[in-house]
């Protein structure tokens, strides 16, 4: 199982980006999902129940927020960074295995862009034709749709007052 990448620059605070990233309205408008059950924003040990049509098929995807850091201060590479992190995996749902890692880092130097960086791990069932599907189809959805979310984050965090609506009250 190897992770599909990605990653994207964005001119905005590390907690602006972080906080849109755990809006869960967002997600859903990226990931053709319904929210079923769940909080509005992710935090530790969230639970979030997702249902809609994928390939034609009607599909659940139940998820566990399995890993959640805030943005805090850090020192990497002998650099003061900021950096957060959350982790989502499937509790339940078709995949043999999912989890989704988002990265956040920011220098601390005055106007530095967010680092966005996204790791998506997945398995199907069903041996080589589960593994075939995954290369044909489901890779490149996914993709796709993380792809789209990030271009969303973007829009959003870049934006002179739009991301407000999105922040936590």
């Amino acid at each position: 199982m190897s992770p599909l990448s990605l990653s994207i620059e964005v001119h905005a605070p590390i907690e602006r980006c972080f906080a849109l990233s755990t809006n869960v309205e967002l997600v859903q408008g990226t990931l053709g999902m319904k929210q079923i059950s769940g909080p509005s924003f992710v935090i530790a040990e969230s639970r979030i129940v997702w249902r809609g049509i994928k390939f034609g098929l009607p599909t659940t995807h139940h998820t566990l927020i399995t890993a959640f850091t805030p943005p805090a201060l850090h020192t990497l590479d002998g650099e003061p960074t900021l950096t957060a992190f959350f982790q989502d995996t499937q509790e339940q749902g078709r995949f043999a295995h999912f989890h989704h890692d988002h990265f956040f880092r920011q220098s601390s130097t005055p106007g530095s862009p967010t680092i966005m960086e996204d790791h998506v791990y997945f398995d199907l069932p069903f041996g080589i034709l589960g593994r075939a599907a995954s290369l044909a189809l489901l890779k490149p959805h996914i993709l796709k749709l993380a792809n789209q979310r990030f271009a969303l984050l973007k829009r959003l965090a870049e934006s002179t007052n739009e991301w407000q609506q999105y922040m936590p009250a």
